[in-house]
Protein backbone atom coordinates (compact mmCIF):
# COMPACT_ATOMS: atom_id res chain seq x y z
CA UNK A 1 0.00 0.00 0.00
CA UNK A 2 1.56 3.24 -0.70
CA UNK A 3 1.90 6.30 1.51
CA UNK A 4 -1.50 7.96 0.11
CA UNK A 5 -3.46 5.31 0.12
CA UNK A 6 -2.29 3.97 3.92
CA UNK A 7 -2.86 7.89 4.78
CA UNK A 8 -6.70 7.93 3.32
CA UNK A 9 -6.84 3.83 5.35
CA UNK A 10 -6.62 6.10 8.24
CA UNK A 11 -8.94 9.31 7.87
CA UNK A 12 -11.39 6.31 7.19
CA UNK A 13 -10.52 4.22 10.33
CA UNK A 14 -10.18 7.16 12.40
CA UNK A 15 -13.89 8.08 11.40
CA UNK A 16 -15.12 5.19 12.36
CA UNK A 17 -13.43 5.03 15.60
CA UNK A 18 -14.68 8.69 16.56
CA UNK A 19 -18.15 7.56 15.61
CA UNK A 20 -17.90 4.46 17.58
CA UNK A 21 -17.53 6.21 20.63
CA UNK A 22 -19.98 8.65 19.71
CA UNK A 23 -22.77 5.96 20.80
CA UNK A 24 -23.64 4.87 16.53
CA UNK A 25 -23.70 1.05 16.06
CA UNK A 26 -21.26 -0.44 13.97
CA UNK A 27 -19.91 -3.85 13.05
CA UNK A 28 -17.31 -5.62 15.37
CA UNK A 29 -14.13 -4.34 13.63
CA UNK A 30 -14.39 -3.25 10.61
CA UNK A 31 -13.52 -0.32 9.15
CA UNK A 32 -15.20 2.92 8.45
CA UNK A 33 -16.87 1.37 4.94
CA UNK A 34 -18.84 -1.28 8.04
CA UNK A 35 -20.33 1.61 10.16
CA UNK A 36 -23.98 1.21 10.29
CA UNK A 37 -25.29 4.64 11.49
CA UNK A 38 -28.48 5.05 13.47
CA UNK A 39 -29.34 8.30 12.72
CA UNK A 40 -27.34 11.43 11.38
CA UNK A 41 -24.79 12.44 12.94
CA UNK A 42 -21.22 13.21 11.84
CA UNK A 43 -17.94 13.84 13.68
CA UNK A 44 -14.62 15.60 12.50
CA UNK A 45 -11.52 13.51 12.13
CA UNK A 46 -8.40 15.11 14.16
CA UNK A 47 -5.01 13.88 14.34
CA UNK A 48 -3.57 11.97 16.75
CA UNK A 49 -2.94 13.91 19.90
CA UNK A 50 -1.09 13.55 23.13
CA UNK A 51 -2.62 12.86 26.39
CA UNK A 52 0.66 14.32 27.99
CA UNK A 53 -0.23 17.07 30.49
CA UNK A 54 -3.75 16.45 30.38
CA UNK A 55 -5.72 17.92 33.64
CA UNK A 56 -8.58 15.47 35.61
CA UNK A 57 -11.00 17.36 35.74
CA UNK A 58 -14.31 16.31 38.25
CA UNK A 59 -13.55 14.25 41.05
CA UNK A 60 -12.73 11.37 39.83
CA UNK A 61 -9.62 8.39 40.23
CA UNK A 62 -6.18 10.15 40.30
CA UNK A 63 -5.03 6.18 39.50
CA UNK A 64 -6.74 2.83 38.15
CA UNK A 65 -5.75 -0.47 38.00
CA UNK A 66 -6.79 -2.24 35.73
CA UNK A 67 -7.42 -6.03 35.91
CA UNK A 68 -8.91 -8.94 33.49
CA UNK A 69 -7.66 -11.87 30.87
CA UNK A 70 -7.19 -11.90 27.49
CA UNK A 71 -10.38 -9.75 26.78
CA UNK A 72 -9.01 -7.01 29.17
CA UNK A 73 -5.86 -7.04 27.45
CA UNK A 74 -7.33 -5.94 23.96
CA UNK A 75 -9.75 -3.09 25.74
CA UNK A 76 -6.90 -1.88 27.94
CA UNK A 77 -5.01 0.37 25.19
CA UNK A 78 -8.25 2.74 25.05
CA UNK A 79 -9.16 2.28 28.57
CA UNK A 80 -6.31 3.81 28.75
CA UNK A 81 -6.01 6.34 26.33
CA UNK A 82 -9.28 7.77 27.31
CA UNK A 83 -8.17 7.55 30.92
CA UNK A 84 -4.98 9.34 30.33
CA UNK A 85 -6.73 12.04 28.17
CA UNK A 86 -8.98 12.82 31.08
CA UNK A 87 -5.89 13.30 33.77
CA UNK A 88 -6.02 9.65 34.93
CA UNK A 89 -3.13 7.79 35.33
CA UNK A 90 -3.87 4.09 34.21
CA UNK A 91 -1.93 0.62 34.63
CA UNK A 92 -2.92 -2.71 33.52
CA UNK A 93 -2.04 -5.81 34.17
CA UNK A 94 -4.71 -7.93 32.30
CA UNK A 95 -2.88 -10.85 31.03
CA UNK A 96 -4.02 -13.14 28.15
CA UNK A 97 -4.56 -16.56 29.36
CA UNK A 98 -5.22 -15.91 33.23
CA UNK A 99 -5.68 -12.70 35.42
CA UNK A 100 -8.70 -14.39 37.19
CA UNK A 101 -9.00 -14.59 40.94
CA UNK A 102 -10.52 -18.30 41.58
CA UNK A 103 -8.65 -21.26 41.42
CA UNK A 104 -5.61 -22.79 40.56
CA UNK A 105 -4.81 -20.47 37.49
CA UNK A 106 -5.60 -17.74 39.68
CA UNK A 107 -2.36 -17.83 41.72
CA UNK A 108 -0.26 -15.50 39.54
CA UNK A 109 -2.95 -12.80 40.06
CA UNK A 110 -2.50 -13.38 43.79
CA UNK A 111 1.11 -13.34 43.96
CA UNK A 112 1.55 -10.22 41.80
CA UNK A 113 -1.78 -7.75 43.22
CA UNK A 114 -0.16 -7.14 46.08
CA UNK A 115 2.95 -5.93 44.97
CA UNK A 116 1.55 -3.73 42.51
CA UNK A 117 -1.12 -2.16 44.72
CA UNK A 118 2.28 -1.43 46.65
CA UNK A 119 3.82 0.26 43.79
CA UNK A 120 1.26 1.91 42.12
CA UNK A 121 -0.84 2.97 44.56
CA UNK A 122 -4.18 3.09 42.66
CA UNK A 123 -7.37 4.70 44.30
CA UNK A 124 -9.65 2.61 42.23
CA UNK A 125 -9.15 -0.92 41.10
CA UNK A 126 -11.24 -2.01 38.09
CA UNK A 127 -11.62 -5.86 37.55
CA UNK A 128 -13.33 -6.91 34.64
CA UNK A 129 -14.86 -10.73 35.63
CA UNK A 130 -12.32 -13.18 33.37
CA UNK A 131 -13.80 -16.32 31.21
CA UNK A 132 -11.72 -18.19 33.90
CA UNK A 133 -13.76 -16.96 36.63
CA UNK A 134 -14.76 -20.91 37.53
CA UNK A 135 -16.31 -22.52 40.46
CA UNK A 136 -18.97 -22.68 42.79
CA UNK A 137 -21.35 -19.64 43.56
CA UNK A 138 -19.92 -19.76 46.74
CA UNK A 139 -16.32 -20.28 45.51
CA UNK A 140 -16.64 -17.12 42.73
CA UNK A 141 -17.99 -15.00 46.51
CA UNK A 142 -15.22 -16.44 48.13
CA UNK A 143 -12.69 -15.13 45.59
CA UNK A 144 -14.50 -11.96 45.21
CA UNK A 145 -14.64 -10.93 48.82
CA UNK A 146 -10.95 -11.67 49.19
CA UNK A 147 -10.13 -9.47 46.09
CA UNK A 148 -12.10 -6.70 47.38
CA UNK A 149 -10.72 -7.08 51.06
CA UNK A 150 -7.46 -6.96 49.02
CA UNK A 151 -7.83 -4.06 47.27
CA UNK A 152 -9.95 -2.32 50.13
CA UNK A 153 -6.96 -2.75 52.76
CA UNK A 154 -4.83 -1.06 50.20
CA UNK A 155 -6.78 2.03 50.46
CA UNK A 156 -8.38 1.64 46.58
CA UNK A 157 -12.04 1.01 46.03
CA UNK A 158 -13.20 -1.80 43.72
CA UNK A 159 -15.05 -1.87 40.85
CA UNK A 160 -16.49 -5.09 39.16
CA UNK A 161 -17.13 -4.89 35.54
CA UNK A 162 -19.42 -8.37 34.23
CA UNK A 163 -17.19 -9.37 31.07
CA UNK A 164 -19.19 -9.03 27.50
CA UNK A 165 -20.66 -12.04 25.99
CA UNK A 166 -18.40 -14.26 24.12
CA UNK A 167 -18.38 -17.33 21.79
CA UNK A 168 -18.39 -20.10 24.62
CA UNK A 169 -16.72 -22.78 22.68
CA UNK A 170 -15.38 -26.37 23.65
CA UNK A 171 -13.11 -24.90 25.66
CA UNK A 172 -15.31 -22.74 27.89
CA UNK A 173 -18.25 -25.32 27.47
CA UNK A 174 -17.63 -27.22 30.52
CA UNK A 175 -17.54 -23.99 32.33
CA UNK A 176 -20.76 -22.80 30.81
CA UNK A 177 -22.53 -22.83 34.00
CA UNK A 178 -20.26 -20.80 36.44
CA UNK A 179 -19.57 -18.60 33.51
CA UNK A 180 -23.03 -17.66 34.11
CA UNK A 181 -22.98 -16.95 37.61
CA UNK A 182 -20.05 -15.15 37.76
CA UNK A 183 -21.75 -11.81 37.13
CA UNK A 184 -24.34 -12.43 39.92
CA UNK A 185 -21.50 -13.69 42.71
CA UNK A 186 -19.54 -10.63 41.90
CA UNK A 187 -22.48 -8.50 42.45
CA UNK A 188 -23.59 -10.09 45.49
CA UNK A 189 -20.07 -8.93 47.08
CA UNK A 190 -20.70 -5.31 46.10
CA UNK A 191 -24.15 -4.69 47.32
CA UNK A 192 -22.06 -5.95 50.93
CA UNK A 193 -19.55 -3.56 50.43
CA UNK A 194 -21.54 -0.35 49.16
CA UNK A 195 -19.18 2.27 50.07
CA UNK A 196 -16.01 0.51 48.87
CA UNK A 197 -16.93 -2.30 46.15
CA UNK A 198 -19.25 -1.39 43.23
CA UNK A 199 -21.03 -3.95 40.57
CA UNK A 200 -21.28 -2.90 36.63
CA UNK A 201 -23.16 -4.19 34.13
CA UNK A 202 -22.03 -3.87 31.18
CA UNK A 203 -24.66 -5.70 29.25
CA UNK A 204 -26.65 -2.11 28.29
CA UNK A 205 -23.08 -1.49 25.90
CA UNK A 206 -22.45 -5.19 24.55
CA UNK A 207 -25.89 -6.91 25.01
CA UNK A 208 -26.15 -11.07 25.84
CA UNK A 209 -25.53 -12.28 22.30
CA UNK A 210 -21.59 -12.59 21.17
CA UNK A 211 -22.42 -13.04 17.69
CA UNK A 212 -24.48 -9.95 17.75
CA UNK A 213 -23.40 -6.74 16.35
CA UNK A 214 -23.89 -4.89 19.27
CA UNK A 215 -21.71 -7.49 21.35
CA UNK A 216 -18.51 -6.05 18.73
CA UNK A 217 -16.51 -9.22 19.09
CA UNK A 218 -13.61 -9.97 16.82
CA UNK A 219 -13.46 -12.64 14.26
CA UNK A 220 -13.18 -15.28 17.19
CA UNK A 221 -15.89 -14.24 18.98
CA UNK A 222 -14.27 -13.92 22.25
CA UNK A 223 -11.64 -10.31 21.93
CA UNK A 224 -12.98 -7.13 20.94
CA UNK A 225 -11.19 -4.61 18.30
CA UNK A 226 -10.37 -1.58 18.33
CA UNK A 227 -14.00 0.37 17.70
CA UNK A 228 -15.65 -2.28 20.64
CA UNK A 229 -12.49 -1.11 22.76
CA UNK A 230 -12.58 2.18 22.24
CA UNK A 231 -16.75 1.93 23.01
CA UNK A 232 -16.29 0.70 26.26
CA UNK A 233 -13.60 3.05 27.03
CA UNK A 234 -16.59 5.85 26.57
CA UNK A 235 -19.15 3.48 28.38
CA UNK A 236 -16.90 3.14 31.25
CA UNK A 237 -15.96 6.56 31.60
CA UNK A 238 -19.62 7.64 31.92
CA UNK A 239 -20.23 4.86 34.73
CA UNK A 240 -17.14 6.75 36.93
CA UNK A 241 -18.74 9.99 36.33
CA UNK A 242 -21.87 8.31 38.17
CA UNK A 243 -19.46 6.91 40.45
CA UNK A 244 -17.27 9.78 41.11
CA UNK A 245 -17.96 12.66 39.42
CA UNK A 246 -15.02 11.90 36.95
CA UNK A 247 -15.63 13.92 33.38
CA UNK A 248 -14.40 11.99 30.64
CA UNK A 249 -12.28 13.24 28.18
CA UNK A 250 -14.23 13.56 24.71
CA UNK A 251 -14.08 11.54 22.47
CA UNK A 252 -11.68 13.22 19.95
CA UNK A 253 -9.07 14.17 22.34
CA UNK A 254 -7.94 9.75 22.34
CA UNK A 255 -9.70 8.00 20.06
CA UNK A 256 -7.27 8.37 16.87
CA UNK A 257 -4.27 8.08 18.88
CA UNK A 258 -1.38 5.78 18.70
CA UNK A 259 -2.75 3.15 20.73
CA UNK A 260 -4.90 1.96 17.80
CA UNK A 261 -1.66 0.28 16.19
CA UNK A 262 -1.07 -1.67 19.41
CA UNK A 263 0.13 -5.56 18.23
CA UNK A 264 -2.54 -6.72 20.75
CA UNK A 265 -5.34 -5.96 17.60
CA UNK A 266 -3.20 -8.30 15.47
CA UNK A 267 -3.74 -11.49 17.38
CA UNK A 268 -7.22 -11.27 17.03
CA UNK A 269 -7.38 -10.73 13.40
CA UNK A 270 -8.82 -7.01 13.99
CA UNK A 271 -7.45 -4.49 10.95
Amino acid sequence: MNRKNSFSSRRRYALALVIATSGLALTACGGADDIRTEGTTTAAVPGDQSSAGSEKKGTGPDKLLWMGDSIGEAQAPALGAALKAGGVEFKSVAAAGGGGVIGEMAAPTWESLPKELASFKPDVVAYQITTFDWGTPQEQRTAYERLAKTVNDAGAELVMVSAPPFKVDDFYKPHAAAIGTAPKSAKSVADQRPDSVHFLDAAPLWGTDSAAAKAQRSKDGIHSCQQGSAAFAQWFGKELNALYSYAPAAADQWATGAWTAEKVYGKFGCS
